[in-house]
């Protein structure tokens, strides 16, 4: 399973932060390892630095082989809770 992370300009996507949810991403969905052969997690901060209610998005799109990609989306707080929420998300839509 290939996994791509992507960033905006408002949120560092720096080494640690691919580090971590990549590693992330090969353990909640290790199950589906098999079936996966790519997946994209697109952060955004639609506010840049502006403080309000669930500004940061999570896209995360699973690619199995011969089949369309798959697709959620999560708004949330923060970048974690953002990713978590979209990974729950995928993780149903897989089964």
């Amino acid at each position: 399973m290939q996994v791509q992370i992507n960033t905006d300009k408002n949120i560092d996507g720096n080494e640690r932060l691919v580090s971590f949810y990549t590693s992330e991403i090969e353990r909640e969905l290790a199950h589906f390892d098999d079936k996966i052969t790519r997946v994209e997690v697109h952060f955004k901060d639609e506010n840049s630095d502006k403080i309000s209610k669930n500004d940061k998005t999570c896209v995360f799109e699973v690619r199995i082989a011969k089949k369309e990609p798959l697709v959620v989306t999560e708004q949330a707080d923060t970048v974690e809770k953002a990713f978590t929420g979209a990974v729950g998300k995928m993780k149903r839509l897989l089964k």
